[in-house]
């Protein structure tokens, strides 16, 4: 049907394909935002070891991709971070030149990565923007990971310099939705938070929130991020990367954040902070400005419908979750 109406059909591979926003590309891909001319491949740990160059090479091979979107990556919350550096570094430094470079060996036309807001400098001024990721150091956190994703735009820039590639990144604020990881001690804030309200109202007990609450975090809904990896797979045509996220006037704290799973799974409980744990970052503020001049009317879904939703899905596929 491609070829007949004269357009080379794209073989799209997704590596990550069955976490969180592999999911959610597949779903609005499935529910009518892919094109007769697109064949999507979403491929996970299963069928490859992306720390492994032959096993990354192998995958190319079968697949044979015109296209790649590169999610997969070693994640994890915190506190998996604050334990494990090294290893979020070695691991995900392998994967990214394992995908990159078989994409420049196999002539993949477009690559695009997933990055992430943890990226940027912790000394810095808000909001932030594309221009300052590599101003300073990250977070000491999760430096391992950081620069880690990080260097996905060094490697960016030089196989375009060198080889002409049309390799580019996007830079998603805190992402949640369904089929994410709902790990209390490993897993993002929200997911988190959603598991533990779940398991308080289960037990009749009180929502014990790590932190003081105060943190404040701009959450893109992973439907709403997987819409618009479509359009910078289509359309976005730079090698600089593009933070893709809500205005800073979205911005919520941890407490909102909590209040507002509370609410979706009608908890009525109490709410306690733990403020022995760590907060990590305070805040780290992004302006989606490069976004909204390339894409003015892009709706996003409001925060506490998108929430809803999640807690819905979580609660019916309760048994399957990860967590």
């Amino acid at each position: 049907m491609a070829e007949l109406a004269g357009t080379k059909p794209k073989r799209i591979l997704v590596t990550g394909g069955t976490g969180l926003v592999g999911k959610a590309i597949e779903k609005v891909v499935a529910d009518g935002e892919g094109r007769p001319d697109e064949e999507w491949i979403f491929v996970c740990s299963k069928d490859a070891d992306l720390t492994n160059a032959a096993e990354t090479r192998a995958l190319y091979e079968k697949h044979r991709p015109t296209h790649v979107i590169h999610l997969a990556a070693l994640v994890g919350g915190l506190f998996k971070n604050i334990k494990y550096n090294l290893d979020f570094w070695r691991r995900n430094v392998h994967i990214n030149d394992n995908v990159l470079h078989s994409a420049y060996e196999f002539g993949v036309q477009k690559v695009v990565s997933c990055l992430s807001t943890c990226i940027f400098p912790d000394k810095t001024t808000y909001p932030i923007d594309e221009t300052m990721i590599h101003n300073g150091p990250p977070h000491s956190s999760n430096f391992g990971y950081s620069y880690a994703k990080r260097m996905i735009d060094v490697q960016n820039r030089g196989y375009f310099e060198q080889h002409g590639c049309r390799f580019t990144a996007v830079i998603p604020t805190n992402v949640f939705g369904p089929h994410d990881n709902y790990n209390i001690e490993d897993g993002h804030v929200l997911p988190g938070l959603i598991h533990k309200v779940y398991l308080a109202k289960k037990n009749g007990t009180a929502l014990t929130v790590w932190g003081t609450g105060k943190p404040r975090r701009q959450f893109i809904y992973s439907l709403d991020l997987a819409r618009l990896f479509l359009w910078v797979l289509r359309e976005y045509d730079e090698v600089e990367p593009i933070i893709l996220s809500v205005g800073e006037e979205d911005e919520v704290s941890i407490r909102e954040a909590a209040e507002s799973v509370m609410e979706a799974m009608d908890f009525k409980g109490e709410l306690v902070f733990d403020t022995t744990k760590s907060d990590g970052q305070f805040k780290k503020t992004a302006s989606n400005g490069k976004l909204r001049r390339c894409l003015p009317d892009f709706q996003f879904t409001p925060f506490k419908q998108a929430v809803k939703e999640t807690c819905d899905w979580f609660k019916v596929h309760y048994d399957i979750a990860r967590k």
